[in-house]
């Protein structure tokens, strides 16, 4: 019986002791899973701030080379700078034994250049006064002429001058060179507009088709032609007070037609007298020729 409360004795004593080193045991266990979970969020740290610190290198790296190649263009800029600067310092000591004759051409060289300048500048202001004048010129003539049929009379400007064509049928009778009486009315107009204006000349051109004629008093179309002209321009200056000196008469002819003389409508338009509007030749033509003393 005592051998039996022995041997239970023993038992109870063995597994207390058991226990005791079980949960020794799982204490450490329990320890080292803390340690190992504690190791893990470190090494999760050091890596978060491992990517972090490899990102500011590559930004620091990238604007240290954006820096280097600002730098590498700094001193390109500098040594083109210093080259120009011996350039100029080996051209000013080439001027600085410039001979005063040498000086002294340059100097007059430069004046002939301004000289020229001027001329060139007074030259242009000419030719805008010029193109004013024509557009000028072509709307007084148009509003004055605004009651007379485009096919008796056409105003344009061609190669920087003025023309106004006045139809043959207008003017005279077939084969003459009489103005008629219908017609003394447009020139009227036309002489007004060139009264208003002194500083411009008048060429007066007449013109025919291809058909020949020949009468007791012309011999041919340039004849016929020729008259025409001097009879517009008597009338302009009779009537109407229009300076002879201002006005040149001729005839071309059949020689300068606007279409070809192949159809009854394109001789119509041959036969025709121009007044020829342009500025006074001498004072356009004088600003290209310096004035004498200068």
């Amino acid at each position: 019986m005592k051998n039996a409360l022995l041997a239970v004795a023993m038992l109870f004593v063995l597994a207390s002791c058991g226990k005791k080193k079980l949960l020794t045991a799982q204490n450490k266990i329990n320890e080292i899973q803390i340690q190992l979970d504690k190791a893990r969020a470190d090494l999760n740290d050091c890596d978060t701030r491992t990517a972090s610190l490899n990102n500011d290198l590559k930004q620091k790296n990238d604007e240290l080379a954006s820096k280097n190649s600002k730098l590498q263009e700094l001193e390109e800029q500098i040594a083109f700078l210093k080259k120009n600067n011996n350039n100029l310092l080996d051209r000013m000591s080439d001027l600085s034994v410039i001979s005063k004759e040498g000086s002294e051409s340059i100097k007059k060289s430069l004046a002939m250049m301004d000289a020229q300048g001027s001329q060139i500048r007074d030259l242009n202001s000419s030719i805008q006064r010029k193109d004013s004048l024509n557009m000028a010129l072509v709307l007084n003539l148009k509003r004055s002429l605004q009651d007379v049929s485009d096919e008796d009379v056409q105003i344009e400007v061609k190669k920087g001058v003025v023309y106004v064509s006045l139809s043959d049928k207008m003017l005279f009778r077939s084969g003459s060179s009489v103005i008629n009486t219908a017609a003394e009315a447009v020139l009227s107009k036309v002489a007004k507009i060139l009264n208003d204006y002194k500083e411009i000349e008048i060429l007066i051109e007449g013109h025919t088709d291809n058909v020949p004629i020949a009468t007791d008093r012309v011999s041919d179309n340039w004849d016929l032609s020729v008259l025409r002209a001097t009879s517009v321009a008597r009338t302009l200056q009779k009537k109407y007070g229009v300076e002879p000196v201002r006005m040149i008469a001729g005839g071309r002819g059949e020689y300068l037609p606007k279409a070809p003389n192949d159809s009854a409508a394109n001789k119509s338009l041959n036969r025709r007298t121009e007044i020829i509007i342009t500025p006074k030749l001498d004072q356009f033509f004088n600003l290209y020729t310096p004035q004498a003393g200068k």
